[in-house]
């Protein structure tokens, strides 16, 4: 039980480090067959472009899990007492509705991309575009958990930090 919390804590972390490697491993080895085998996988660049971006989107999610993206908090800090928190959980429910809107929008951009074959492999390019939606749902779910988190953090303190 305590492996599978361990996964699920670092899900993002496990998938953006495997899609990494696989970017990582296919580069390697379509540069070793061009290089010495003269001949290349005509396929691998597709495959590690896409690894590579959704390395990228989910590697965002996790970093936005862990609140170590880079952040403007000045504001925030600035602020004392009760207009602290006011301000910090408005920033919290600006995040929620900025990160839903992108996560809507990418789900538009997923339907239109469900028909757009990708050029090498001709598979759906729904199998790339994913992940600015998974991504985004994801920091979405996690905007809703923080500011819920500082809402009931309030409530208990009765407005003070």
């Amino acid at each position: 039980m305590e492996k599978v919390k361990k996964f699920f804590n670092y899900f993002e972390e496990i998938c953006a480090g495997t899609f990494l490697i696989a970017t990582t491993v296919l580069v390697i080895v379509n540069v070793f067959t061009r290089y010495f085998l003269k001949t290349a996988i005509y396929w691998s660049e597709e495959v590690a472009t896409g690894c590579f971006v959704w390395s990228v989107f989910l590697g965002a999610a996790a970093a936005y899990k862990r609140k170590v993206h880079v952040s403007v908090d000045m504001i925030v800090n600035l602020a004392k007492g009760k207009a602290r928190v006011c301000i910090a959980l408005v920033m919290d429910l600006l995040l929620v509705l900025v990160n839903g809107y992108i996560a809507y929008m990418a789900m538009r951009y997923v339907k239109v991309s469900r028909v757009k074959p990708t050029p090498v492999l001709g598979i759906s390019s729904v199998c790339i575009s994913a992940s600015i939606l998974i991504a985004f749902m994801l920091m979405t779910i996690y905007s809703v958990k923080f500011f819920v988190r500082d809402f009931v953090k309030i409530t208990k303190s009765g407005g003070t930090r």
